[in-house]
């Protein structure tokens, strides 16, 4: 398992190295002080586990996490800073874990197995399926186990929604709402709106699977039946599915909340 550390003080970062290091033989680490190294080290070869101080002078961690969740979604994120005003934001983005400086190594291996834990129950329900929609955790869709790249963020995000509205119809209006939010939606914008659709269809077809989306006038939905989803399985009482959720639904994604919040819910009632 590879670990990357992310911090500018390099006593700190020492410190996180070597206490990594030390819970297992089986962790690979490695430590930067600069956001741009981090980056291309993930770039270079997959990162199991990134963990980020937060209050940096080049990057921000919270803007870091986030980045790195748009290249590498597998990626869990742990946290470990000394300012406790940052929990909101972190937990926000769905961060693994979020830990006070000075860090113990009780703390620290307890953060890194729930992470582990986590990756390895989304993997758990991993179907054979030809389509394959991940929304537990973070949304990705996969085509015979090759992860579907989009070209552009807000494509992939729109996708999403569709999926989130299980088959249900979405505006042109609904869709621009949110991806822009509070954008004004003019003649200009309306533009900007073709232009993600376009994108996202064109990724769908360069993968063979534009079958999973229907647009109409004006309007457009997924097709759950021609997906295997791990949402919907959940919704269906599907176990493996029912198991494998540990509070964490379409991670990168804010308007997500409620339907974590609906199915965080269904367990505990």
């Amino acid at each position: 398992m590879r670990i990357i550390c992310v911090d500018d003080e390099e006593l700190v970062l020492q410190l996180t190295v070597s206490m990594c290091r030390n819970l297992s033989e089986d962790y690979e680490v490695e430590g930067f002080s600069r956001a741009k190294d981090a980056f291309a080290a993930m770039d270079e070869e997959s990162t199991d586990i990134a963990l980020l101080d937060i209050d940096m002078p080049d990057m921000n961690g919270i803007t870091m996490a986030l980045r790195i969740k748009e290249k590498h979604p597998d990626t869990a994120i742990i946290f470990l800073t000394g300012f406790s005003q940052y929990a909101v934001d972190a937990f926000a983005m769905h961060a693994s874990g979020y830990l006070l400086k000075p860090v113990s190594r009780e703390r620290l291996s307890a953060e890194i197995e729930f992470a582990l834990l986590n990756r390895e129950n989304s993997a758990s329900i991993a179907s054979p399926a030809h389509i394959f929609i991940k929304t537990f955790g973070n949304f990705d869709v996969f085509v015979d186990g090759q992860t579907v790249s989009f070209s552009r963020s807000k494509a992939k995000e729109l996708l999403a929604y569709l999926v989130d509205c299980q088959g249900g119809t979405v505006s042109r209006s609904e869709a621009f709402a949110l991806l822009w939010e509070e954008g004004m939606y003019d003649r200009s914008m309306q533009k900007q709106l073709d232009v993600i659709i376009r994108s996202m269809r064109a990724t769908l077809q360069q993968y063979n699977i534009s079958e999973i989306l229907e647009i109409q006038s004006g309007s457009m939905r997924i097709c759950p039946e021609r997906v295997d989803c791990d949402l919907y399985r959940f919704l269906n009482g599907d176990a493996k599915a029912v198991n494998a959720y540990r509070g964490e639904y379409m991670s990168t994604y804010s308007w997500a909340s409620l339907t974590e919040a609906y199915v965080t819910r269904s367990l505990e009632d």
